[in-house]
């Protein structure tokens, strides 16, 4: 399966966490949704996310380390959506600054919001988002 997916991260606390090439960034206590594709294997790609012990490449996977995955929405989809789902998601939250987005000219493919907030926007996007249960 091709597609589209949305991680809703949770930060259980204040911290610095050394993103890669992005360098240190301020993660407040709360939660994140983090918008991603996978064009080869939507389900390899989720599964790697949920794994702890992996070699750090995406700048996910920083923040992966330090956090906790709550939920996953995806899209099956053979088309590059996700700067689609993380264009909708910016019109409503905060984006992290060059987050996730160094192969496309989005703001920001990780924002910051209230969890039910973070939850509606997954569910009620034009996209049609659908949850993952794993």
């Amino acid at each position: 399966m091709k597609g589209s997916y949305v991680l809703i991260i949770e930060n259980k606390k204040d911290q610095g966490i050394e993103i890669g090439s992005l360098g240190d960034i301020f993660f407040k206590k709360g939660f994140y949704a983090y918008i991603g594709s996978a064009l080869n294997s939507l389900e390899a790609r989720i599964k790697r996310h949920l794994k702890d012990d992996k070699k750090l490449h995406w700048h996910i996977d920083y923040l992966l380390k330090k956090t906790e995955i709550k939920d996953v929405f995806c899209k099956e989809s053979t088309a590059r959506e996700e700067c689609d789902i993380a264009n909708f998601f910016n019109q409503k939250l905060e984006s992290i600054p060059g987050f996730g987005c160094s192969d496309c000219k989005c703001k920001g493919h990780l924002f910051y919001g209230e969890y039910e907030t973070l939850l509606d926007c997954s569910r009620s996007s034009n996209l049609a988002l659908t949850v993952l249960r794993y």
